[in-house]
């Protein structure tokens, strides 16, 4: 079972427009929609679990987790809202340690254990 975790971009510089007049966010947020819908088309991907984390202080920039359906997540990514500091290092170690406590739990990582 795939997990495919999703970083957005939430600080305030996501509200900077495009040549088109829609923000960094709305085109972000538009990417990963697209992404959702092309994916969804292949039988493989029946499985699949999704994340949406963004750049707000952990425990609030999980928006969506791996055990919440299709519907929560599409609703978090469409009331995103870009505000407050880039956190890079932040953001990608909460990514990192959702991804490492999921290969925890699902055992992927059991080799060399007795």
């Amino acid at each position: 079972m795939p997990i495919l975790l999703f970083l957005l971009d939430t600080s305030a510089s996501m509200n900077q427009r495009t040549y088109l007049g829609t923000t960094y966010l709305d085109v972000a947020k538009g990417a990963v929609e697209v992404f959702m819908k092309l994916r969804a088309r292949d039988p493989a991907s029946r499985g699949d679990r999704y994340m949406l984390v963004t750049f707000d202080d952990p425990p609030y920039g999980v928006k969506a987790g791996w055990k919440e359906n299709h519907a929560t997540f599409m609703c978090e990514l469409k009331n995103l809202q870009a505000s407050g500091l880039t956190t890079l290092g932040h953001a990608l170690r909460t990514a990192f340690d959702l991804l490492n406590l999921n290969r925890l739990i699902s055992g992927i990582d059991n080799y060399g254990q007795v």
